[in-house]
């Protein structure tokens, strides 16, 4: 049972943290793109910001309380941050 909770958590960290940060890097882009700042700088600065969230959703995810409050957390914000981003852009 403990080997289970250890490869979710690695595998939330991993999948989560990146779905997470894929979703922080859209919205930041697209709200900066709608601020008037240009694509190059929106991309660059968020790329920059993506490293640091990323060691955070994935240190965190082993700090959470469960696994599964990992995965609702990671994949949950990610995907929320993403359809956003998506609205955003399309507006």
């Amino acid at each position: 049972m403990r080997t289970l909770e250890i490869v979710s958590r690695i595998t939330a960290s991993l999948l989560g943290g990146w779905l997470f940060v894929l979703g922080f890097v859209s919205l930041g882009i697209a709200a900066l793109l709608r601020a008037g700042v240009g694509y190059a700088d929106a991309q660059t600065l968020m790329y920059l910001l993506a490293f640091l969230v990323f060691l955070c959703a994935f240190f965190w995810s082993y700090a959470a309380r469960s696994a599964l409050r990992a995965w609702i957390t990671l994949f949950g914000g990610g995907a929320a941050m993403t359809a956003l981003a998506w609205w955003l852009a399309h507006r």
